[in-house]
């Protein structure tokens, strides 16, 4: 069993950056495929971001590349989406999820995920 808790959501202007977090209690002698997604009101789940813990490979959506990034603290086990030049659009619940994988085929579904964290809200204002 993985858990996973996100933080580091909050209100924010259009233009502003914010760095959120998911620390996991996993071993650490597997690899995970971990992901983040996004749920805007009434919207469905869609796939934001997802990195390989074996390799640290990484993807993005295309309609945040180039304006957010992933990094780790293998120490902490924490793992960090950062989030530059956010707009309205971005506005959503954002949560982070893992699922065990021997290699870097990230899935860019919920199905593909069995670790849910709880989500952290992401308020952005024009």
């Amino acid at each position: 069993q993985v858990h996973l808790e996100e933080a580091g959501g909050g209100s924010i202007t259009a233009g502003g950056s914010l760095k959120l977090s998911c620390t996991a209690s996993a071993s650490t002698y597997t690899h995970y495929c971990v992901a983040w997604f996004r749920q805007g009101p009434e919207q469905v789940r869609e796939w934001v971001a997802y990195t390989y813990t074996g390799s640290d490979e990484t993807d993005f959506a295309d309609s945040v590349k180039g304006r957010f990034s992933i990094s780790r603290d293998r120490a902490r086990n924490t793992l960090f989406l950062q989030m530059n030049n956010l707009n309205p659009n971005d506005s959503a619940s954002y949560y982070c999820a893992a699922a065990v994988s021997i290699s870097a085929s990230c899935s860019r579904r919920t199905a593909g995920y069995h670790y849910w964290g709880q989500g952290t809200q992401v308020t952005v204002s024009s």
